[in-house]
């Protein structure tokens, strides 16, 4: 005898699920990629802020990997040491990155306009705050002093290296779920900057929002974001948003303040019944 699983949750949001650097801080997403750059110099090898990008959302081990892989880094590294990366290379890497991190993350750490704002009116709705990170603890614990006296603290933070693995995996985003007693997941939302946030997000079951004009697809700090016209924002903010929705995100918006009206788009899904 086959059975058909038809419960649907229609009940409200509970919970949402952030990132940290160019999501809820570090407008532009700066601090990891500065790091990132600094490391590979170190070990007589340039890579570029695209190059040193385009993992983002990784814990950061994994980043670096990811990099040493890209061919044209592999072919410079081949250049000058002879021989291709292999983990024992990764290792020496973020021995040498951590540091740095910890060194300069305080200076790209303030709150983005409008989080504050967001998260009251994301807590005046009931919703729970969950975070979720690249960032190794030693790292996020910098963090999180400078966003705590900004007036921002989410009620759980998960630093990667806390689960068994990161993301793109669902271990991070669902450790928020369990601690913050949500259920069901579909009650959750995920909001980051990248990729790898709407992959997270995606395969922990949950509704899917990624930023673009704050975030790491952008990669503008909050100065010189502030001075461009509009045409040349809406000129940076197409191609991010084609890559966010090409992974799969549920919406885009420019920002975290940007993206409460979409909650009440989910609200209104959920109570038809239908699920991320």
């Amino acid at each position: 005898m086959s059975y058909t699983y038809t419960r649907r949750y229609t009940g409200p949001l509970q919970a949402v699920v952030l990132d940290w650097a160019g999501t809820t801080v570090d407008f532009g997403c700066l601090a990891p990629a500065g790091a990132f750059m600094e490391a590979f110099r170190r070990h007589k090898v340039e890579i570029t802020l695209e190059q040193a990008r385009g993992p983002m959302g990784m814990p950061k081990w994994d980043h670096i990997k990811a990099v040493l892989a890209m061919p044209a880094v592999a072919a410079a590294w081949v250049t000058r040491y002879g021989r291709r990366p292999d983990d024992a290379d990764v290792d020496s890497l973020y021995e040498t990155f951590l540091p740095l991190q910890v060194e300069v993350v305080d200076r790209y750490a303030d709150v983005i306009p409008g989080v504050v704002d967001a998260i009251a009116s994301m807590r005046q709705r009931g919703m729970r705050i969950g975070s979720t990170t690249g960032y190794p603890r030693q790292v996020l614990q910098v963090v999180q002093k400078v966003a705590a006296a900004q007036g921002y603290e989410p009620d759980i933070a998960v630093a990667a290296g806390d689960t068994p693995t990161g993301r793109p995996g669902p271990a991070m985003a669902l450790r928020c779920v369990i601690e913050l007693g949500i259920s069901p997941v579909e009650a959750c939302v995920k909001i980051g900057d990248t990729t790898l946030d709407v992959e997270e997000g995606l395969n922990a079951g949950m509704w899917t929002i990624a930023l673009t004009d704050t975030g790491n697809e952008v990669g503008v700090p909050l100065g010189e974001w502030s001075l461009l016209s509009e045409e040349r924002r809406a000129a940076l903010r197409a191609p991010a948003e084609e890559r966010l929705r090409r992974a799969g995100a549920h919406y885009v918006a420019g920002s975290l303040l940007g993206a409460l009206p979409l909650l009440d788009d989910i609200e209104a899904r959920l109570a038809r019944g239908e699920r991320p």
